[in-house]
């Protein structure tokens, strides 16, 4: 059996979490606690291109926010 988070031509979702991170998620699939969708059902190309355009920074949102903590201090 192949992986449903790898098919090509199948439909997914785009969901982020609290932390501001992205995932790629087959549309079929139940959403799991702690994320949101935020794109979809589309094709996985478009998908991917969503993540792409909007995950710029990878760092966890609390990461982030602590290291500007300590930037401004």
């Amino acid at each position: 059996m192949s992986n449903p988070f790898e098919q090509m031509d199948g439909t997914y979702l785009v969901l982020i979490n609290d932390e501001g991170q992205y995932s790629l998620w087959p549309a079929f699939a139940v959403v799991p606690n702690g994320w949101s969708q935020v794109l979809g059902p589309k094709t996985r190309e478009e998908c991917a291109a969503y993540i792409n355009e909007n995950w710029v920074d990878l760092r966890p949102r609390s990461l982030y926010a602590e290291e500007e903590q300590v930037a401004g201090s």
